[in-house]
């Protein structure tokens, strides 16, 4: 690691930690509003997250009225910034969202498989609060585990860790040993959780919003190999910026790898639709120069 990074993550790791542990003085409400604001208002601007959502946007809606650009450009840092704060949030966070509904059409499917403790392949995205489901359904006495990408902010990544740990476990770090674990966890009844709005090298050649978006096609190898239903699961924010609905939709239909892939895509993609402000829009889930790179690597002489 270059000198340059190491103080980069240090300064970012030192207003984290501080932005968080100030945050955690004030009631819950009020926090999960002001840490949203803040990232909002401050440090969006100041990280270039305006540039990273107006350039995402302008990828896959390039007619995009400039007035909605501008809503999310502060909308969507919010969502992330109380995001952050619930999930520092650990017991408070998971008391808030414990007795919430577990709805939608999937729900039964859910509920059938973790009374006869089957194996169930639950997939998710960067949307709404990605942990809301974890949480409510670990409450609710479901077996769930989770494979989480380590960040590459190594300091940060060690409080992070332990932040998501509180809210449930086990969790699984998406390296070669965290994977095994997985499937050991899935094989024996648990429910096995993952994020799939991830940008892959290796992954699927499918869209996101009609847009190349490579996807690793794990959790829908695995519902396959077990037999699992691949049920895709949101925690949308509500009206009121603090309590959730968990929405369950119905399993997707076993096929292949890489329609099922599509699939998940597409049901993330018509919730983002009805939720603009609500997905991540400030990661890097398109990569049009680095898919140009690997296609160029890959043709022969």
């Amino acid at each position: 690691m270059s000198r340059r990074k190491k103080i980069a993550d240090f300064t970012v790791n030192l207003a984290a930690r501080g932005l968080l542990k100030g945050a955690m003085l004030l009631p819950y409400v009020t926090r999960v509003r002001t840490v949203g604001w803040i990232v909002s208002r401050i440090v969006a601007p100041l990280a270039g997250w305006d540039k990273r959502v107006r350039d995402n946007l302008a990828h896959v809606m390039p007619d995009m009225d400039l007035a909605e650009v501008k809503r999310l450009m502060r909308a969507v840092p919010e969502n992330a910034g109380r995001t952050l704060v619930e999930i520092y949030s650990g017991a408070e966070f998971s008391a808030r969202v414990s007795e919430t509904p577990i709805s939608g059409p999937g729900a039964k499917v859910l509920q059938a498989a973790h009374e006869a403790n089957k194996s169930v392949i639950i997939v998710t995205g960067h949307f709404g609060n990605y942990d809301a489901p974890r949480a409510a359904l670990i409450a609710q006495g479901y077996r769930l585990g989770a494979l989480y990408r380590p960040m590459s902010n190594r300091a940060f990544n060690t409080h992070y860790v332990d932040a998501i740990s509180t809210i449930g476990q086990p969790m699984f770090p998406s390296d070669r040993k965290g994977f095994v674990d997985l499937l050991k966890y899935i094989k024996s009844g648990g429910m096995g959780a993952f994020l799939i709005d991830i940008f892959a090298d290796a992954g699927a050649p499918v869209s996101f919003f009609g847009q190349s978006a490579p996807t690793a096609t794990s959790a829908a190898d695995l519902a396959l190999k077990y037999n699992a239903p691949l049920i895709p699961i949101y925690g949308i924010r509500r009206p009121n910026g603090i309590d959730f609905e968990i929405v369950v939709e119905d399993p997707i239909p076993p096929t292949d790898p890489e329609t099922m892939t599509q699939a998940l895509n597409d049901s993330l993609e018509a919730h983002v639709r009805d939720h603009m402000e609500q997905w991540f829009w400030i990661h890097r889930r398109w990569k049009p120069g680095r898919q140009r790179d690997l296609a160029a690597a890959n043709i022969g002489p």
